[in-house]
């Protein structure tokens, strides 16, 4: 019998599209050794060239035969492989990815997902997959193959559905191509201290600086309604994103990130309740403040950039 993995791994090899659960997002993956597949991907979501993709592979030792990595980059692959964290690396001179997934830089993000789905897509398939989020560029990340469907419908050959992602914000990147690692995005990995990364956090491109990986648009992850951030009120016309058990009344709708204050559960409910009150018959979104804390900054780092 053959499964839902085996006929997405045989769309990927065919060149086609398949969207697939990671514990961070959907991803809309694509053969990375493709240069076809690679642009059908940037098609498919409407997606601005210069926006690199993110190279999903099986392991560390995959990663290593497309990307140079130094003794801190091991370190941090070693600890945080498989999960929720994509490393910028310089490409390898004989490096096989397609250039479409680095945007005409010399450098390549690359992460080892920890969704069992994932891992046994990447094992069938037998090729690296370049995967962004799967929806529109631009717009509210999937954390539901129903999302996908609403955001992608008859553009891709396939879903595979892992239902809802436990992580349900996007990996935690660092650019390892410098001097000293940087954070470009927060994200679903809260990095301690003392692995030794600096994060900068506002990380929105100034002058001539280049996109290293994606997430680093100024304007990202928006519903189609406006949004007003660290509301203390809500008028009579909003939707309320709410956070904690201190409700303000009035709104036209509400969702709760987390009734108990707990970020881990904000984050993975964050995108899907974004969705809902964005298909609400309110006018905008007014969002309560989250706390600039652990998975919180990431929390914050999305919603900043939906509001903008």
């Amino acid at each position: 019998m053959i499964t839902e993995t085996k006929k997405a791994a045989t769309l990927l090899r065919e060149g086609k599209l398949v969207a697939f659960p990671t514990e961070t997002v959907y991803g809309l993956g694509g053969n990375a050794l493709s240069d076809a597949a690679v642009a059908a991907i940037y098609a498919a979501k409407e997606r601005p060239q210069f926006n690199p993709l993110i190279v999903h592979v099986q392991s560390l030792e995959e990663a290593q035969i497309y990307a140079e990595f130094s003794e801190a980059a091991l370190e941090l692959a070693r600890r945080f492989w498989p999960g929720p964290l994509t490393l910028v690396l310089p490409r390898r001179p004989d490096c096989a990815l397609s250039l479409l997934v680095s945007a005409g830089l010399d450098s390549v993000a690359i992460r080892v997902p920890a969704h069992p789905l994932a891992q046994e897509l990447l094992q069938e398939a037998g090729l690296p997959i370049a995967a962004p989020s799967a929806n529109r560029s631009g717009r509210i990340s999937p954390t539901e193959a129903a999302h996908v469907r609403e955001e992608l419908g008859n553009r891709i050959a396939m879903i595979l559905d892992g239902g809802p992602c436990q992580v349900g914000i996007e990996s935690t990147v660092v650019d390892m191509t410098g001097d000293m690692p940087v954070i470009l995005r927060p994200g679903g990995l809260v990095i301690p201290a003392e692995a030794g990364i600096y994060s900068r956090i506002d990380s929105r491109l100034r002058g001539n600086d280049s996109i290293k990986s994606p997430g680093q648009l100024a304007s990202h992850y928006a519903p189609s309604k406006p949004m007003r951030l660290n509301a203390t009120y809500v008028r009579t016309y909003e939707a309320l994103l709410v956070f904690g058990a201190d409700i303000p009344s009035s709104a036209v709708a509400i969702e709760n990130l987390s009734p108990t204050g707990n970020l881990q559960e904000a984050a993975a409910n964050l995108f899907r309740m974004l969705r809902l009150l964005d298909a609400s018959t309110a006018k905008s979104i007014a969002v309560m403040p989250i706390p600039e804390e652990g998975v919180g900054i990431a929390i914050n780092d999305r919603l900043k950039r939906a509001a903008s």
